[in-house]
């Protein structure tokens, strides 16, 4: 009987642990190119440390608040894709940029780095670029970059649902 109950016990466990341990739907732990490849919308931007009201630029496009409805293109054809900014609300101007994007490893982080593509000029001349770190991609993605306001460190947060 005392077998039956450690038996018991033991399977009990297991079936804690496995379902404790396992993802949440629609989200993958192992980010890869794979699960960032493919059509998105921003649907939304969230500051960290930054007042909701402030007036961020971000990408050295426009205002973080402009790229809410934005589409993101990321095909897996040499990493080329593109983003469209369509709102024209509180001085937003409609705008596609191409860009090459990459997907990479720091330590345990996985990055999202793009680089925006400028007529006539390669990517691998172009120095300059935009890293954030990616903390769920699946059906729902989330970019986090980390940045300086106002001598601070802060954040924004973006979240992006796959079309």
């Amino acid at each position: 009987m005392r077998n039956l109950s450690l038996a018991t016990l033991f399977l009990a466990l297991i079936a804690i642990l496995g379902t404790s341990c396992s993802p949440k739907q629609g989200v993958t732990t192992n980010i890869n190119k794979a699960a960032v490849k493919g059509n998105w919308v921003l649907t939304d931007v969230k500051y960290e440390g930054i007042p909701d009201n402030a007036k961020v630029t971000v990408f050295d496009e426009a205002q973080a608040k402009c790229f809410i409805g934005s589409q993101w293109v990321l095909p897996d054809n040499n990493a080329n894709g593109s983003y469209t900014l369509s709102s024209t609300e509180n001085g937003c101007s409609p705008v596609t940029q191409n860009i090459v994007w990459t997907i990479s490893k720091q330590g345990p982080t996985t990055m999202f780095g793009f680089k925006k593509l400028l007529s006539g000029v390669k990517a691998k001349n172009i120095s300059d670029g935009y890293l954030m770190e990616i903390t769920g991609a699946g059906s729902m993605m989330t970019w986090r970059a980390n940045v300086n306001f106002e001598g601070k460190t802060a954040a924004i947060i973006y979240t992006l649902q796959r079309k």
